[in-house]
C-alpha cells in the first residue's frame, strides 16, 4: 500500500535552492547576477542564500548537500551538455530500484520550483507514473497539467496511461487537459485530419504554450508502446533497423536525436520533439542501461534542459561525449 509523502518543508526546499545556486557559483563559475536572472530570485537573495550555505555547512570546500545526490557529477553534466540543472542520485543496480530513486528526485525538483509553474506538460509510461507517485499532496496548488502526447490505448494494459496527467492534477490540487486520441495511427491521412480537430489543436497548443516539460525517456527494450498496443515487436525490430535508440513523447529518435522513422513519425500525434527547446525547463526522466543511448541522444540534440537521472547513466553520457570530442580531435588533426 502507498503512503502519502509529505510536503516538503520551507527547509527543505530552501535547502535544495541552496545547492543549486552553490553549484551555479562555486563549480560552473556564473556571475550572481546571472544566478538571479536564471533561477528568478533577486541577486540580494542569491547572495544570502550563497552565506546561508557556507554557514549550515551546504557549502564547505566543495557542495555538500545532505540530500541523496552527486553534485560534482552533476556539475559535469551541466558543463558537459550546456544544462539548465542536472540531478543525478548514487547508483542503485539497473531496476526499479534505479527507477523509482530518480522517480523520487524527479518529484521533488518540480515541488521546489520557484516561481511555481501554472501549466505543466507532461508525457506518460511507467517512469511518468512513478514521478506522479512520488509527488507530494498539495505540491503546486492549482497547477495546470496537460498531455502532451496521444495517449488512449488500443488494447487494455496495466498501464493506464491517461492517469498519468490526472494523478499529477490530483496531488497539486489542479486541472487535466487530456489528449484523447491514439499515440499512432494507422495512416497519416488520420493524423493530420484529427490534429486539424479544435478539440485536439486547443489541446496539442496548450502543450506547446507549457513553460515547463517533464517527459520520460524510453528505450528500445520492454517499449510501453508494445504494451499499449501502438506497435508490434517487429515493428520496434524495424525501428531498430533503422538505428532508433528510444523514444521521447513517442517519437523514435537515432543516436543524433534526428526521427529514426519518417514514416511512423508522420502516423503520431504530440507535440514535436524539437518544440521541446523552447521551454524553460524540459525535464527528462530516465534510469537504467536500456535508457543510455536514447538519454545520450536527447542531451546531444538539446531535447532536454534538466536531467534527472541515475549515476551509471550520467557516467556513460559524459564518456561518450568525451569520446566523440577525443575523435574529433584526431580527424582534425
Amino acid at each position: 500500500m502507498s503512503t502519502a509523502i509529505p510536503l516538503p518543508s520551507k527547509d527543505e526546499q530552501r535547502e535544495h535552492l541552496m545547492v543549486q545556486v552553490a553549484k551555479l557559483y562555486y563549480d560552473l563559475e556564473r556571475t550572481q547576477s546571472e544566478i538571479a536572472t536564471e533561477v528568478g530570485l533577486t541577486r540580494w537573495q542569491v547572495a544570502r542564500l550563497l552565506r546561508d550555505a557556507r554557514e549550515t555547512g551546504v557549502v564547505r570546500i566543495a557542495i555538500v548537500p545532505r540530500a541523496q545526490r552527486l553534485p560534482a557529477l552533476e556539475s559535469r553534466l551541466q558543463t558537459a551538455f550546456g544544462l539548465r540543472e542536472a540531478i543525478v542520485v548514487p547508483a542503485l543496480g539497473d531496476g526499479a530500484l534505479a527507477q523509482d530513486a530518480v522517480a523520487q528526485a524527479a518529484g521533488q525538483y518540480l515541488a521546489s520550483l520557484s516561481p511555481r509553474p501554472g501549466l505543466i506538460g507532461v508525457s506518460w509510461g511507467r517512469t511518468m507514473a512513478a514521478v506522479a507517485h512520488w509527488l507530494p499532496p498539495g505540491w503546486n496548488d492549482g497547477v495546470r497539467i496537460v498531455l502532451m502526447n496521444g495517449a488512449t490505448n488500443s488494447r487494455s494494459a496495466r498501464l493506464a496511461t491517461n492517469t498519468v496527467a490526472e494523478r499529477f492534477a490530483e496531488s497539486g490540487n489542479g486541472t487535466a487537459t487530456l489528449l484523447p486520441v491514439p499515440a499512432i495511427v494507422g495512416r497519416a491521412e488520420t493524423r493530420s485530419v484529427l490534429e486539424a480537430d479544435p478539440v485536439i489543436a486547443d489541446v496539442l497548443a496548450l502543450a506547446e504554450e507549457a513553460p515547463v516539460a517533464c517527459f520520460g525517456l524510453g528505450g528500445m527494450a520492454g517499449s510501453v508502446h508494445i504494451e499499449s498496443g501502438y506497435l508490434t515487436d517487429r515493428d520496434v525490430d524495424g525501428l531498430a533497423e533503422k538505428h532508433a535508440v528510444g523514444d521521447l513523447l513517442g517519437r523514435f529518435i537515432d543516436a543524433d536525436g534526428a526521427i529514426a522513422d519518417p514514416a511512423l513519425d508522420a502516423r503520431t500525434i504530440g507535440l514535436a520533439p524539437e518544440k521541446l527547446r523552447d521551454k524553460t525547463h524540459a525535464i527528462g526522466v530516465a534510469a537504467g542501461k536500456s535508457k543510455h543511448a536514447v538519454v545520450l541522444a536527447a542531451l546531444r540534440a538539446r531535447y532536454v534542459n534538466v536531467l534527472v537521472t541515475d549515476e551509471a547513466t550520467a557516467l556513460h553520457a559524459l564518456t561518450e561525449i568525451a569520446h566523440s570530442e577525443a575523435r574529433e580531435k584526431t580527424h582534425a588533426g
